[in-house]
């Protein structure tokens, strides 16, 4: 069975600020059956009330607010949205993955936030940009060297479409990466930065490889810009995602 389709909510930003409710109910009947959120301590009791009326389920959160000064409470929303993946989404300066050093203060800022999430019955995971994968150390990509000091509780949401312009073999790098990849980003475009992406399918990405890399991570559509109207580009790409098996 295919983990369920999500949509990152990032997407959407723009519609849910004027209408959340009525955005969510729109994702719904695209036929995602879940979202991950980018602010997962605005109203989480509410959110989870109209996402649990509309049969979408939560499995993680972005948050960058674990960064912050409140991370217990960013982690006890994220709890009571109903997921269990607590996503640094950014934040750790970029520099820092191009050294040794840069890497280990890297470690010790994720490994710490994995021991408070587990307090409240999550895992850590961390989410990459483009930065994490053209930074070398030792010859590998930065975020490859980074698992290496990651405590084994933490696990990695790779965007794949920055991977593979951070210059990523993106298929062979979530082979190498293994069981520690539990989400994966799902988009699509020209494969170069600035450029607004496009409905998943309708790029340059080879998504079908990608996703066989993976069997079991969570998949997430995300459009960071869209040139066109952004829920005909989530429509495209659930549409092309459920003709690869990938939704119901």
């Amino acid at each position: 069975m295919a983990p369920p389709l999500g949509v990152q909510l990032y997407t959407l930003r723009e519609a849910l600020t004027a209408d959340r409710d009525g955005t969510l109910a729109r994702v719904a009947a695209l036929g995602y059956t879940a979202v991950e959120p980018y602010d997962p301590a605005a109203d989480p009791e509410g959110f989870r009330r109209v996402a649990d009326g509309l049969g979408l389920t939560v499995p993680g959160a972005h948050a960058i607010g674990l960064l912050g000064d409140e991370p217990d409470r960013v982690l006890e929303a994220i709890a009571t949205l109903g997921g269990d993946l607590a996503i640094v989404p950014a934040g750790i300066p970029e520099e820092d993955f191009g050294s040794r050093d840069g890497l280990h203060r890297a470690a010790e800022v994720l490994n710490g936030l994995a021991e408070r999430a587990g307090r409240h019955g999550l895992t850590l995971g961390y989410h990459n940009h483009w930065w994490e994968l053209e930074a070398r150390v030792d010859g590998h990509h930065g975020i490859e060297a980074l698992v290496g000091l990651l405590d084994p509780r933490v696990v990695l949401e790779i965007d794949t479409y920055w991977a593979a312009v951070g210059g990523a073999d993106v298929p062979a790098l979530l082979r190498r990466l293994g069981d520690r990849v539990r989400a994966l980003h799902v988009k699509d475009g020209p494969g170069v930065k600035g450029e607004p992406h496009v409905a998943v399918g309708a790029g340059t990405m080879p998504v079908a490889d990608i996703l066989a890399a993976a069997p079991d991570a969570w998949r997430v559509v995300e459009l960071d810009e869209c040139a066109g109207d952004v829920f005909d580009a989530l429509d495209g790409s659930r549409t092309f995602l459920a003709g690869l098996g990938e939704a119901a």
